[in-house]
């Protein structure tokens, strides 16, 4: 039966992929996120239809992140949302949690990869609902709950940032294997910091590493699949 759904998937590639003549790329976007969810559904759905169980470990086939199914990280991470409220990742089940380290004060990588994040959503339409994008902070000393709530909120009023004491953020860092380091600009400082995304399913298993050069689409598309898990 597997083999039997790839064969099917396979055979629809061209229908996911080929642009239309006359047809705007961002409309094919949409089109083609659409088909391939709607597809991709109506084939667990068969799978359902035909099997006795649903497998709770599927594998994934990701086209442009990392497929991170075989490893545990970010399991046990304790912080406190910017209302002052202590969260773990199981705060978070029935949604697909996104996080990301960073800081309010990158230049560059922090904003794109938020910025980004708040596109992929809207390709996924409905589907984006259940996508939680949570902002860690590596930057306690000068990210304040205040700075932290305005900074997510200005992305998409649903993106959360948690912060915690220094020693809280390092242990969550390394809970997830971020690198991060202090580096000296002037009379203040910046950060250097590993930049990957991880995303978890519904049910708080690690599933995906997105990197930072991928693009919103490229996002949505392997963000879809996750939500595929039974």
């Amino acid at each position: 039966m597997p083999a039997l759904l790839a064969r099917l998937f396979q055979g629809l590639t061209y229908l996911f992929y080929a642009q239309p003549s006359g047809v705007s790329r961002d409309a094919h976007v949409m089109s083609t996120l659409f088909t391939r969810r709607t597809v991709l559904t109506g084939m667990g759905l068969l799978g359902l239809g035909l099997l006795s169980g649903c497998d709770t470990g599927p594998k994934l086939n990701f086209r442009y992140g990392k497929d991170l199914s075989d490893k545990i990280m970010g399991r046990t991470f304790k912080l406190k949302n910017t209302a002052g409220e202590t969260v773990t990742l199981s705060s978070f089940r029935g949604l697909m949690p996104v996080v990301f380290f960073g800081f309010t004060q990158c230049p560059a990588v922090c904003p794109t990869t938020l910025g980004r994040m708040a596109q992929a959503k809207k390709l996924m339409g409905r589907d984006g609902e259940i996508m939680q994008v949570i902002f860690i902070t590596l930057d306690p000393e000068r990210d304040t709950p205040q700075v932290l709530d305005a900074y997510v909120k200005a992305f998409d009023p649903s993106f959360e940032a948690l912060y915690g004491t220094s020693e809280e953020i390092a242990v969550a860092a390394k809970e997830f294997g971020i690198f991060y380091e202090k580096i000296p600009a002037g009379d203040t400082y910046t950060l250097s910091h590993t930049s990957t995304s991880f995303v978890f399913d519904t049910r708080g298993n690690l599933r995906l590493g997105l990197s930072a050069s991928l693009n919103a689409k490229e996002c949505a598309e392997d963000l879809l699949t996750v939500m595929e898990v039974c």
